[in-house]
């Protein structure tokens, strides 16, 4: 898988990732000791309220930004991008309202909306080699599974030396850093601007998207995974604290498992899809992760929810986390034409996270009213039918589809 290092443009943007990620997860840290300073008892509110907005922004700004920058030399775009979320990072420590708060983590993730698909469809612009793209795709799976384990321990090291409003420091530096390796490698030229007016434009990613049948059945794929996938990063805390009585050590260990999985499959997709084609590892991966939450739920049913079975469950379910969607990049290269990557990765992220935010408040609010089986039955369930829709959108017998 690490040999696809070996080319410089592509090392250079995969460093640019990880340097940007590290920085991201440190402001994950700070930014809840934050709301905490500045809310108290009331900074869950805050941080959802910020949450909601980072998932807004993603969901209605990405393909409006690119639109905007589809004609843009696509090297300065991301690191004006990068320059803009440095700022908005460094201007953190300095607030002393909750307003202002919302307004910066808004300039940040709108940045981000921007920066995150175009940076994602230069890649596959840089290895046309399938085989050197798919070692990409898992590596920045791996990437970031890695993250959600380093990020939160070098940020307990470094609150024992600085305050929290350093780590947003640590996080500007991040994106500085990120600039500073992009600007260094040569990007491909953007192609023709197309025409029409803005909305035209910011609509065409969705339409060609929407029209291409493995890409229909991808977005009800990214359902399936959402549901159970939320039910993992939002009520793990919750039913480790309350049901289990665990320790913080508990709920680190069982989000460890969830990403250990998903590290695991992330370094054996490469062979994997040497062998079979995406479709049936992909819903392969949906379907692990629907017959994992009934499983947990028909034992927390009949046993009650104890520590060994949450944390295989949440292991299963990284597996299938990453097996179904680190793929995804390979169908959006064949769908599209160099032209319009950037557009269809933007309708990618943009309809993703739609999705994130339909499952986020459902299993939040699943947990909340009823029992932890009827939330995982329920996740589970909707999974179960996300998969059954992929499987029926997205057939076997359609003809590949010619590019746009």
């Amino acid at each position: 898988m690490f040999d696809v290092l070996r080319h410089r443009a592509y090392r250079h943007l995969f460093a640019a990732q990880v340097v940007a990620l590290t920085g991201t997860g440190l402001a994950t840290v700070a930014l809840g000791l934050l709301a905490y300073d500045l809310a108290g008892p009331h900074a869950g509110m805050v941080l959802g309220i910020a949450l909601t907005i980072k998932m807004l922004a993603y969901v209605f700004l990405s393909p409006l930004a690119a639109a905007l920058t589809e004609a843009m030399d696509r090297r300065r775009v991301l690191v004006a991008l990068d320059l803009v979320r440095a700022v908005a990072a460094a201007c953190l420590p300095l607030v002393t309202e909750i307003w202002q708060v919302y307004v910066l983590i808004f300039v940040l993730q709108a940045a981000s909306a921007g920066f995150t698909p175009a940076f994602q469809a230069t890649i596959p612009t840089l290895l046309p080699d399938e085989e050197d793209y798919t070692k990409a795709l898992s590596l920045s799976r791996l990437t970031y599974d890695l993250e959600s384990l380093v990020s939160p321990a070098l940020a307990a090291l470094l609150l024992g030396l600085v305050s929290f409003n350093a780590l947003f420091l640590g996080t500007a530096l991040g994106f500085v850093g990120s600039a500073l390796l992009v600007v260094s490698v040569a990007l491909p030229r953007p192609g023709a601007s197309r025409t029409g007016g803005l909305a035209t434009r910011s609509l065409r990613g969705l339409r060609l998207y929407l029209a291409t049948p493995r890409l229909r059945g991808l977005l009800a794929l990214n359902l399936a995974v959402a549901m159970p996938g939320a039910m993992v990063l939002v009520n793990t805390v919750v039913l480790v604290k309350s049901e289990l009585d665990g320790s913080d050590r508990m709920v680190a260990l069982a989000l460890g498992a969830f990403g250990g999985g998903s590290m695991l499959a992330a370094l054996a997709l490469p062979r994997l899809l040497d062998r079979f084609s995406d479709r049936p590892v992909m819903l392969a991966g949906g379907i692990a992760m629907a017959v994992t939450g009934l499983g947990l739920a028909l034992w927390v049913a009949l046993l009650g929810l104890t520590s060994g079975p949450l944390l295989l469950a949440w292991f299963l379910n990284g597996i299938g986390f990453a097996s179904a969607l680190t793929p995804s990049g390979r169908l959006l290269r064949r769908s599209a034409g160099p032209e319009d990557l950037p557009a269809l990765f933007a309708a990618q992220f943009s309809l993703s996270h739609a999705c994130w935010l339909l499952a986020y408040p459902l299993a939040g609010w699943l947990a909340t009213v009823t029992t932890p089986q009827i939330a995982l039955t329920v996740l589970a369930l909707i999974g179960a039918a996300g998969c059954l829709a992929a499987a029926r959108l997205w057939s076997p017998a359609v003809p590949p589809e010619p590019q746009a």
